[in-house]
């Protein structure tokens, strides 16, 4: 009996099984099936030759335009074949293989697999495989691979000889789409082809994990005939309808997992947090010296509704840089410490820390002065924790939270440590948080007697915050208004090679520091071997501000008051440059991204990036919202050496035209996925994620999430649906379920 679990050892020998597993990972008949193909060769249509990449392995659709015969020492002879896609040459070269001639004439075209590589400034496939796409089966250009005998021989024979398209090992070329699949440098697409189809040839009737009436309802075909329509298709419909169907076992795997999750969760009991009407948040309320924003009232609602229920909030609050979420953040702090309990802001940075604790006590003012002289009456504390501070001082922090005096706690990382403890942890604010480890979350949200109620900010989702949103583990509420006074950034692309370009970009920071205005210089790293962003990637150096800094200093902004910030300064130092350049007593700041969040100069109206093409999208997103913040109005400046028809450059030019965080988000999607929902990349496992892509299924997977929830309401254990349940616990192992939960 073949089933999906069967080791391809069983099935196809040792030899077969021990290619695929050390080449492309694939252990089971399950794994085989899995291997999906890259894409399809159609008759008639050639590979595009401009995707080569030098090092990779690949498989190449092409037609042959010359062929030559070369000698060589030894009285041996080479082969050199010219082929084309119609735009682009390639070159094969073949030692000792004469008899090629015979089959790669002008004009054929075949399948050619092997490993890229530049010889003399030109990419060529060295010895490569062949597979001809238009012999005929009698002629001599057929296969070879003869009668076939055990599984082994018939998978592999044809894999070395000069075959093409005859029966056994190469009837699996006879539809009008050749699979392309994902190869290794011993393994070409076309053993994995034939592999495949002696799985599906073998394997007995699967239990489908997708129930039936799901499928019905949803028109989908059942599981082994969606692995025959995308490995042995007969027109394209075939390859959609069966990778919808795949795509529906992910993401309903997925979804399933989170619905039960989410339910478990809401039977979880914690400390309802409803404030009062007396209370802070009213007086800090009446104090404010604005207007909130339509948005900051509404979303502010959805929290205050959130943390008044006995059920743990699990929410994502996202707004543009600068949209107020820290204001709208207060208040939910405010009405927990109403509540009786404690509310803790968990920041990447020292820096962002002591920023955030310095604007809650500028926002607050006396309702922040508990105990003290100057204190108002219904007045709490705030305690920062970060790991520079001298041991006094932690002390006394940490005997303020745990008697419970200290209502309002800001800290970095050291708040995680296991001498951190809480008299009654009632909400969990996460400032950016893809910066921090799921664990490192999860460490601080187990610190309180009951669940505490968790809520994550962020100006620009970094592709697995949108994903999740998506995929149903937050809740989500948007800030979409910026509040008054704030001034539009205008952001250009400066070419480092037009030197006039670059003067002007040092010009305008002169312009605005001779009109009263602050700058800020980011560089990708500090200098030498550093733990900060942007190691060399290419031949060019990387701007670091150790090198820059003195020469802005003797050249371009010289007279002008010049320090750095990054974080291989002591605290105090950061400390004491930031409060200089907040005050208005430095003109420019040199420093990396240690200012990228929650700094709030507002006299800072111009930011140079050097080296702008080191850094992501969402990261420049973030540093140009440093700027702006006042009336003045702001400018971005990202300075590059990048040519102009790169993607680096380009997506630094759509970075430059917008300043919408959800666009940009979209963005890094489009450039670099949604990452491994399931955090694979952060347990080492294999991504969980093959085929479902956010932009494109978003519509399908919430509808996988609208069948997930009333599968979990329905029968939560899955005991009805043991093939569901099964493949359920294959993809997320435990260490996967933890990942999601914690979110």
């Amino acid at each position: 009996m073949v089933d999906l679990d069967t080791p391809l050892k069983t099935l196809l020998g040792a030899r077969a099984a021990t290619l695929l597993a050390d080449g492309l990972e694939l252990r089971s008949v399950g794994d085989l099936l899995d291997h999906l193909p890259r894409r399809y060769h159609e008759r008639g249509e050639l590979t595009d030759l401009a995707d080569l990449v030098v090092g990779e392995s690949a498989t190449v659709a092409a037609r042959v335009e010359k062929i030559e015969r070369r000698p060589i020492r030894s009285g041996r002879s080479m082969l050199r074949v010219t082929v084309t896609d119609g735009r682009q040459l390639l070159t094969l070269t073949f030692f000792n293989q004469t008899w090629r001639e015979r089959d790669l004439r002008r004009g054929v075209t075949a399948l050619f697999a092997g490993k890229v590589e530049e010889y003399r400034g030109r990419v060529q496939l060295t010895n490569p495989e062949v597979h001809l796409l238009e012999a005929d089966p009698g002629e001599p250009g057929g296969s070879g691979a003869g009668g076939g005998g055990a599984a082994e021989v018939d998978v592999l024979a044809g894999a070395q000889s000069p075959g093409g398209t005859g029966d056994g090992a190469g009837a699996e070329f006879v539809n009008a789409l050749v699979p392309i699949y994902p190869a290794a440098a011993k393994v070409p697409s076309w053993t994995v082809a034939r592999c495949v189809r002696l799985a599906l040839d073998s394997l007995d009737p699967v239990t489908d994990p997708l129930p039936a009436d799901l499928r019905h309802r949803r028109r989908l075909p059942g599981l082994l005939e969606a692995y025959r329509k995308v490995h042995q298709p007969a027109n394209r419909g075939d390859v959609h309808l069966g990778r919808t169907r795949l795509s529906w076992d992910e993401a309903l795997v997925l979804q399933v997992a989170l619905a039960r999750r989410r339910r478990e969760v809401e039977a979880l009991a914690t400390v309802a947090r409803p404030g009062r009407p007396d209370g802070l948040l009213a007086a800090f309320e009446a104090s404010l010296p604005f207007e909130l924003t339509a948005g900051q009232r509404a979303v502010g609602e959805a929290i205050t509704a959130d943390l008044g229920r006995p059920v743990p909030m699990h929410r994502l609050l996202q707004g543009e840089v600068g949209s107020g979420k820290t204001v709208v953040a207060l208040r939910a702090m405010l009405a927990v410490v109403d509540s009786g309990g404690q509310a803790v802001l968990l920041a990447p940075t020292e820096t962002l820390a002591a920023q955030h604790e310095r604007s809650l006590r500028e926002m607050l003012g006396d309702l922040a002065r508990a105990g003290e002289l100057d204190g108002a009456e219904r007045a709490t504390r705030i305690t920062l924790v970060t790991g520079s501070l001298g041991a006094r001082a932690r002390r006394e922090a940490l005997t303020a939270i745990a008697d419970g005096s200290a209502g309002l706690v800001v800290g970095t990382h050291a708040l995680l440590q296991e001498d951190v403890q809480f008299a009654d942890l009632g909400l969990v604010i996460v400032d950016e948080q893809h910066r921090f480890g799921v664990e490192q979350r999860d460490a601080l949200r187990a610190r309180g007697r009951r669940p505490p109620h968790l809520l994550v900010m962020t100006a620009t989702p970094i592709p697995r915050t949108v994903a999740m949103t998506v995929f149903g583990d937050l809740e989500v509420s948007e800030l979409t208004e910026l509040p008054s006074g704030r001034s539009p950034v205008a952001t250009f692309v400066v070419p480092a090679m037009v030197s006039s370009w670059t003067d002007r970009m040092w010009g305008r920071i002169r312009d605005e520091v001779a009109a009263g205005r602050q700058a800020y210089v980011v560089c990708p790293r500090i200098g030498g071997a550093g733990p900060e962003d942007g190691a060399d990637t290419e031949d060019r150096p990387t701007a670091t501000v150790t090198e820059v800094l003195p020469q802005l200093v003797g050249g371009e902004l010289a007279g002008l008051r010049v320090e750095c910030l990054h974080g291989r300064l002591p605290s105090a130092q950061r400390e004491t440059v930031m409060n200089r350049f907040a005050a208005g007593e430095l003109d420019v700041l040199v420093a990396t991204t240690v200012i990228e969040v929650g700094v709030n100069v507002q006299n800072a109206t111009v930011m140079v990036v050097l080296d702008a093409d080191r850094f992501g999208v969402s990261q420049l997103h973030q540093l140009r919202g440093r700027v702006g913040r006042g009336e003045a109005a702001g400018w971005c400046l990202l300075h590059t050496a990048a040519d102009q028809d790169t993607p680096a450059w380009q997506r630094l030019s759509a970075v430059a035209a917008t300043t919408d965080g959800a666009e940009l988000a979209r963005l890094d999607l489009v450039q670099r996925r949604e990452g491994d929902v399931l955090g694979a990349a952060q347990s080492g496992g294999r991504r969980s994620l093959r085929l479902l892509a956010l932009l494109r299924d978003e519509k399908l997977i919430r509808e996988a999430r609208t069948e997930a929830f009333q599968l979990v309401d329905a029968d939560p254990a899955l005991t009805d649906h043991p093939a569901l349940r099964r493949l359920l616990a294959t993809v997320l192992d435990e260490e996967s379920a933890a990942f999601l939960e914690k979110g």
